[in-house]
């Protein structure tokens, strides 16, 4: 029962680290003109929060250690909370710098704290459902803003959803005893104890995380796998309306259809993780958003390409939440944390500095070349992660023959 109930209160709280994700694209047209700030405005803000959320992944683990993910949790809802609030109350832009600067930090220790407590906790279904709740969180958002944007009072938008923040805030307070108990009792569904990536001698001499077998080809897979996302939901609708010629309002609905493609494809990923692996789970993922961005190169009508849209989005579903509960049987618990942290942060990098990197390539030569380095981006995530597969499977190898020797 305890167990059930926080992991009700974990679903809440990624409800909340998505509804402000996409808040300042949403509101932005307005406050463009509020503030009187030039366009490009909106992407310095933009990769402010990031640069917060970045920050906080990488301390995250020695955070997580010393404070505790309940405690830690709060803190940083706390921060987003109040940060949200700042926008509401910005004068000026600069303020708005400002409060972007614990958005992303509040964001960043909860997505890292939440996906290493469900990883080690908790089976696979409910790290793919928990990257679902962040999907509706995300949705719901601008729906939220839409409402106030259309009275042209963003402000009410950012107070709304930093009241509801608050009300997460209060309740992880009463619920921070809940979290030692549940830590007592939990049954940890785990690998065995030896975890695949690390061998009886890397365990001996304490090796630090970035120094183990296979973590930079895992941060590698991390990093492609948001450039990807990221690249597909910013410049998808401006392939559809430049190079396929559809409106711009049949180009944002079929976009947005990609984005339902990831939240839908978590909630069936849930249900799938019963019977197949996470490995499994990733390389098929891997395999559909692969066919869906060949559909976007090929010379074929509009409507293949707005397939195309969809099957990547089914496709990345279930790669980045099986990626995250991997983690501790790849790598260890005892490491976990903090590999976490540094798969956040460069995830983080991929999906804030990827996206602008094809514009600037795209203003040079032309968005027609959207589908090609998608193909490009997905690729590199295959090979990051089919090697990552190949290292891991090598060190499980020689840690069983070990075994063997030892047992002699």
């Amino acid at each position: 029962m305890m167990t059930t109930f926080l992991l009700i209160i974990i679903y809440l709280a990624f409800i909340s680290l998505g509804l402000p994700d996409s808040l300042l694209g949403a509101a932005w047209p307005v406050m463009q003109s509020d503030f009187g700030a030039p366009i490009e405005t909106a992407g310095y803000l933009f990769m402010t929060i990031a640069g917060g959320t970045i920050l906080s992944s990488l301390v995250s683990g020695k955070v997580l250690k010393r404070f505790g993910t309940g405690k830690v949790t709060f803190v940083s809802v706390l921060m987003t909370a109040c940060a949200l609030l700042g926008f509401y109350f910005a004068p000026s832009i600069i303020w708005l710098f400002l409060c972007a600067i614990p958005l992303g930090m509040g964001a960043g220790a909860v997505d890292s704290g939440l996906n290493d407590y469900v990883a080690t906790h908790y089976k696979a279904h409910h790290m793919s459902w928990l990257h679902c709740f962040w999907g509706v969180g995300a949705t719901l958002g601008p729906v939220i803003m839409a409402q106030y944007i259309s009275n042209q009072n963003w402000g009410k938008g950012y107070l709304t959803i930093s009241g509801l923040q608050f009300i997460l805030v209060v309740i992880l307070l009463f619920t921070l005893p809940l979290w030692n108990k549940v830590n007592s009792h939990i049954t940890i569904n785990k690998e065995p104890e030896e975890p695949k990536g690390i061998s009886f001698k890397e365990n001996a001499e304490k090796v630090r995380p970035l120094q183990m077998n296979g973590v930079k080809l895992a941060l590698a897979s991390f990093f492609f796998y948001c450039a990807v996302e990221a690249t597909v939901g910013l410049w998808g609708s401006s392939f559809l309306v430049n190079v396929k010629g559809l409106t711009a309002a049949t180009a944002a609905e079929w976009v947005s259809f990609y984005y339902a493609g990831i939240t839908i494809g978590r909630l069936m990923t849930g249900f799938v993780t019963f019977k197949m692996s996470n490995q499994v789970l990733i390389r098929m993922g891997q395999i559909i958003a692969l066919t869906g961005a060949i559909l976007l190169v090929l010379p074929l009508p509009s409507f293949f390409s707005v397939a195309g849209f969809i099957v990547v989005g089914l496709g990345l579903a279930p790669i980045f939440p099986c990626m995250l509960h991997e983690t501790p049987a790849r790598f260890g618990e005892k490491h976990s944390q903090a590999i976490m942290g540094y798969q956040m942060a460069v995830a983080y990098t991929g999906s804030t500095f990827m996206p602008p990197l094809f514009g600037f390539i795209a203003s040079h030569t032309t968005v027609a070349l959207f589908p090609i380095c998608t193909v490009i981006f997905v690729i590199a995530m295959v090979l990051s992660s089919e090697k990552l597969n190949l290292v891991l499977k090598k060190k499980l190898l020689i840690n069983n023959k070990n075994k063997s020797s030892t047992a002699i």
